[in-house]
């Protein structure tokens, strides 16, 4: 899997969790796990029950399709581009005996049919979540939430943020303070035209990496 260096490291500080989000460049997205304690808060905030089907776009090593299957007994599908990171997920799922119920898939999340999804998470940077707006306007049925990990989509407010109480301390130093945002479906296809309905943060992986907790990026981009 390729790996990229993200300039800007902010020296000893908690990483902003709120920046611009329009991005003049696509860059490819280095695979970083969200801590199971953030995936625990992500599917909390979705209010992730019986019923649900989670769609984990950028799956990455399958760490919330597992969770969610595991924890909430939902039926979850994880989209992933890099192979060995499927077949590690694969490998986890069964493991965790929720092979019956997880599936992951080889594909690029800016052309999955999400339309069965009713919960949808994301990590992604910025770019990425603005290409999949078309996408989750067209696809998600009114009811749906979409939880994401650090980053928004610009123009679209969220139902709820919620910033994690807990500082990261990283190995490497730098300090990070996990934000959650939350959209919920509404009627509308429109959500610059809906009073409090916002429709979600999107984390395509569109160039073939892989997501899901990939970013903490936000500590390290400026």
């Amino acid at each position: 899997m390729k790996r990229f260096f993200v300039l800007g490291l902010l020296m000893g500080l908690v990483a902003p969790t709120t920046f611009d989000s329009r991005a003049d460049f696509r860059e490819e997205i280095p695979f970083i796990p969200t801590p199971i304690g953030v995936v625990d808060r992500m599917l909390e905030l979705a209010e992730v029950k019986k019923g649900d089907v989670l769609y984990d776009l950028g799956s990455g090593d399958g760490r919330i399709v597992i969770r969610a299957a595991k924890k909430h007994g939902v039926r979850a599908v994880g989209i992933e581009m890099d192979q060995e990171l499927l077949a590690q997920s694969k490998k986890a799922a069964k493991a965790e005996g929720v092979s019956h119920l997880v599936e992951f898939r080889s594909e690029d999340a800016l052309k999955a049919d999400l339309s069965s999804a009713t919960v949808v998470t994301l990590y992604m940077l910025p770019w990425f979540n603005e290409a999949l707006k078309p996408n989750l306007q067209k696809m998600l049925r009114p009811g749906a939430r979409i939880v994401a990990h650090d980053f928004g989509i610009e123009g679209w407010r969220p139902d709820k943020t919620k910033k994690l109480p807990e500082i990261e301390q990283r190995p490497d130093g730098y300090r990070h303070q996990h934000t959650i945002y939350l959209w919920r479906i509404g009627k509308s296809p429109n959500p610059s035209q809906t009073a409090n309905k916002y429709f979600l943060v999107g984390l395509p992986i569109g160039l073939g990496s892989s997501r899901h907790n990939r970013l903490n990026a936000s500590i390290y981009i400026l």
